[in-house]
């Protein structure tokens, strides 16, 4: 049955736009972008299952650390079978982990949540991110941190959707759960119907973008592009560089460092997003009952930024370079984090301010790496690379929140801090950041020694 999705079978017709494309990629990226509104019924799921908030937040991280797996193991199976077919299987384990962490959720036993939502729903994650990612480069050489920003954008952009949707459902399915009320929590029967309406719901939008996604007839280039401008640009090459071969880089190292930082320093955000704020504001002056709503309303600020960046700076990439934004992403972030250590609790505004900026360039680090490895290593096993890379997301998943938490449980318990007791852990990222700095200021060209042999077109374009 799956040859129906073979890579032959979704080679597009001539006159066939590439601007169908995003839309179809989107059409995943917007659902396994759920995974950042987890939080939404975290606190029900620790009421269900009488655990701790510990318990229950490694669903999250083992979700996380199958995504970094799963984009490294199967890059190369999705490089050789084509989008259709990866984006297929991404959509089958995504909602097929809903479904198992459901059924978890019934009978009461938690294991099955970890094994449905983390491990089969984690490896869902994993290959429906890098499925279209190869594919969108394909169609926009000349643009390609436009392309890949407007996939990845709705990877960032899923909990703005998500979230509301979790509550009004939750909502629905009881009567006594109040979303407007922090404390309020969900029965296991609202939570059982949640996860069956969103694992066959995120099911059948993903199958849009399978029936969607095309792949670029072989020597197809978009109208009036020349494919020996790339050779103009620093760090681009015209080369070809298997997966195998790109791991035995420096460049390739060197990256999944800067990555591992700018992820790292995001997630040093995330982790404590809500309760950072109610104490930032609570120090500023602010009543805490109005902290609460503030922190709330934090959160969907945080993911417009997080979503915004990762179209809006991947799109200056194309302009200025990976490398040079990269600086950017690092450099100015580890100032911001400076500012936000030693004056983020003198106003409310300037503290969301400087944590949006921040998360802007978390998520514009996501959008803009497909292309840095594209420059790098071509376009000939850039989602294989891509998935090997990723494998830095699932220890930055790991070490961010370890960072923050080792720092803070040694201050006392969020959501009763000084601003004071928050500035170990900032100044750590900052130290983050300046170590990804130097990585990216480190990254060269891929010597000739890693290249594939050229083909006869990538010969006559050199010529």
């Amino acid at each position: 049955m799956l040859s129906a999705f073979d890579r032959e079978r979704s080679v597009a017709p001539p006159g066939f736009s590439r601007w169908l494309i995003p839309p179809a990629a989107l059409a995943v990226h917007l659902c396994i972008g759920q995974a950042y509104a987890t939080s939404v019924y975290k606190n029900s799921l620790v009421k269900h299952f009488d655990a701790s908030q510990t318990e229950i937040g490694i669903v999250f991280s083992i979700a996380i650390v199958m995504l970094g797996l799963s984009a490294a193991v199967g890059g190369t199976w999705v490089e050789r079978n084509g989008p259709r077919k990866a984006m297929f299987v991404a959509a089958s384990f995504w909602a097929t982990g809903f479904l198992v962490g459901a059924l978890g959720i019934a009978t009461s036993q938690l294991w099955l949540l970890y094994l449905g939502y983390g491990v089969i729903g984690g490896i869902g994650l994993g290959i429906g991110y890098i499925s279209p990612v190869s594919t969108l480069i394909k169609w926009f050489p000349d643009r390609p941190g436009l392309a890949t920003g407007l996939a990845i954008m709705g990877f960032g952009g899923g909990a703005l959707v998500a979230s509301p949707l979790s509550r009004q459902l939750l909502g629905l399915y009881d009567s006594g759960y109040d979303s407007s009320v922090a404390s309020s929590t969900a029965s296991g029967n609202a939570l059982v119907l949640l996860f069956l309406t969103l694992g066959i719901g995120y099911f059948v939008i993903m199958m849009f973008g399978v029936a969607n996604i095309r792949v670029p007839a072989e020597g197809w280039k978009p109208d009036g592009w020349d494919p020996a401008s790339v050779k103009a640009k620093p760090l681009v090459t015209t080369a070809s560089v298997s997966a195998a071969n790109a791991i035995k880089t420096r460049s390739f190292w060197l990256l999944w460092v800067v990555l591992f930082c700018n992820v790292t320093a995001g997630i040093g955000i995330l982790e404590q997003a809500s309760p950072m704020i109610q104490d930032f504001f609570r120090e500023a002056g602010g009543k805490s009952t109005v902290a609460v709503t503030a922190a709330a309303g934090f959160v969907g600020v945080l993911s417009l930024f997080n979503m915004a960046g990762r179209f809006a700076w991947s799109s200056t990439s194309d302009l200025i370079g990976r490398k040079p934004i990269y600086m950017v992403y690092l450099g100015v972030g580890m100032v911001l984090y400076f500012l936000l250590a030693i004056a983020g609790h003198s106003a409310t505004a300037l503290f969301v301010l400087l944590a949006g900026v921040i998360l802007s360039f978390y998520g514009g680090g996501f959008a803009t790496v497909p292309a840095y490895l594209r420059d790098l290593f071509g376009t000939y096993q850039v989602g294989a690379i891509h998935g090997r890379l990723l494998t830095a997301w699932s220890a930055a998943g790991v070490a961010g929140p370890l960072i923050v938490n080792s720092f803070l449980d040694a201050q006392g318990k969020p959501g009763t801090l000084t601003a004071e007791a928050y500035r170990p852990a900032l100044f750590t990222m900052v130290g983050v950041l300046a170590v990804g700095f130097i990585a990216n200021l480190l990254i060269r060209p891929v010597p000739e020694q890693y290249h594939e042999p050229a083909t006869p077109a990538e010969k006559e374009v050199a010529a």
